[in-house]
């Protein structure tokens, strides 16, 4: 596909685009905006798309993840298909003197649509409504039930995505495909290996928040009598930082790596085929590779808060610090958590999970879910290879691992690094030509569906 050539925009995808981006469904600041945005998209969703809403069933769970139930043309017994997106975004406090357009301004801007959640997740709900829009515009009816699943708070945990999950399956719901966001249409870093590639994702890395706590004596600083509390926990930090995690090359890692061997150039060829089937040598060589690579390969962790003391001449009666662990595939929480106590090495550090989730299975890339969204992919993206990758984020796809084989990470928009750079940054913003895109790529999932 030449990136340059553009296709023609269905007018209106862009401005209900702009339209949902002015609703700030900022999941993390709901306690101080209230409930009025949530329910001001909600309401913003049927007028934007009445179609949708006058042939689809639509039911709330939670407070407001939403499920709407796509009934079959013809009666029959065939699994449903899940296609999930969120509605919420982060937020921008802090951010908003470095955008050059305002982040909830929703403004089109040179064929490009600006805004907080135009990549993340906004813009990939959008072209999936467009597509059901369209298709029942045509008459079209699927083969089998299709289920589309908005989460209200992904960006915080994700708490309604596994209400959703749990519910559906407890009625029954056990799906043939799950398709959420994850992965993209990205031109990637590896050597020898040009273009843009469709990265699904197989699996996902699981996530933690661990906090490490621990008291001291106070008293006054002139007179410190042995490791304060704000010593013994930045010590602790310093060891796991001096620890990392064992290296484990997970499956979907050498999947991605053989496919990338079809699309390379001969001599890197040849290295990724042996990669893919040395996964000890390859584990050692992506940690080489930076963060990115060492992301795919190893449990990571992350020192991201810290608190302790109450004024510069005050000793600490007490500190903490936050850490966030996302797990490698093929160890668990207990395991890292573990860990964590033997690195730490310290009765007087406390060690607590506050949150997590173990990593998920790795569906498969070799079976006709996987098949179908590579066809889709074709119809929105002519000519670009599709990859299996691990994603090392969080989405709401991981709470269908339980109840499906075949639940995959794909939003199809296109995202160079300059783009990608802007979720959960600044300046995020898509291009209409992506949109239209990633339109054909839905009504192709659906249209390439049987019973």
């Amino acid at each position: 596909m030449e990136p340059s050539v553009r296709a023609p925009a269905r007018p209106g995808i862009a401005e209900r685009l702009a339209a949902l981006i002015r609703v700030p469904t900022v999941s993390a600041e709901r306690d101080e905006r209230g409930d009025e945005p949530f329910e001001e998209f909600i309401g913003l969703l049927a007028e934007l798309y009445p179609l949708l809403h006058q042939h689809l069933s639509c039911e709330r769970i939670g407070d407001f993840g939403l499920v709407y139930t796509w009934q079959p043309g013809k009666p029959g017994d065939a699994d449903p298909v899940v296609l999930m997106a969120h509605s919420d975004v982060v937020p921008v406090a802090g951010q908003e003197s470095s955008w050059a357009v305002p982040p909830f301004e929703g403004r089109i801007v040179d064929g490009e649509v600006w805004g907080r959640g135009a990549l993340d997740d906004k813009g990939a709900l959008c072209v999936l409504l467009d597509a059901v829009e369209n298709l029942l515009a045509d008459g079209w009816a699927p083969p089998r039930p299709v289920l589309l699943v908005l989460g209200p708070d992904e960006e915080m945990h994700g708490t309604t995505g596994r209400q959703i999950a749990t519910e559906l399956h407890a009625r029954g719901v056990t799906p043939w495909l799950v398709l959420d966001e994850g992965g993209a249409i990205v031109d990637i870093p590896f050597p020898g290996v040009d273009g843009l590639f469709a990265m699904v994702g197989l699996a996902e890395k699981g996530i933690m928040s661990v906090e490490l706590s621990t008291t001291g004596e106070g008293g006054h600083a002139s007179a410190p009598n042995g490791l304060t509390a704000v010593g013994r926990l930045a010590r602790a930090v310093s060891r796991v930082n001096r620890n990392p995690f064992d290296v484990r090359l997970p499956r979907t890692v050498s999947s991605m790596l053989a496919a990338l061997a079809a699309q390379a150039n001969p001599r890197p060829a040849r290295f990724y085929r042996l990669a893919a089937k040395v996964p000890w040598l390859t584990a050692r060589l992506l940690l080489i590779g930076g963060s990115d690579g060492a992301a795919l390969v190893r449990t990571s962790l992350a020192p991201t808060m810290l608190s302790g003391g109450s004024s510069a001449n005050v000793l600490p009666s007490s500190a903490t610090a936050m850490l966030n662990i996302r797990v490698n595939v093929g160890e668990t929480t207990d395991g890292v958590l573990a860990r964590l106590h033997k690195v730490i090495a310290d009765p007087e550090v406390t060690i607590r999970m506050t949150e997590g989730d173990d990593p998920t299975p790795e569906s498969s890339s070799d079976n006709a879910q996987f098949a179908l969204i590579r066809a889709a992919v074709q119809a929105g993206y002519p000519g670009v290879a599709t990859v299996p990758y691990l994603t090392t984020a969080a989405t709401d796809g991981r709470h269908w691992h339980r109840f499906s084989p075949a639940v995959y990470r794909f939003a199809p928009l296109q995202m160079d690094g300059g783009l990608r750079s802007g979720i959960h940054g600044s300046d995020e913003r898509v291009s209409i030509d992506s949109l239209v895109r990633g339109e054909r790529f839905y009504r192709a999932i659906l249209k390439g569906l049987t019973a």
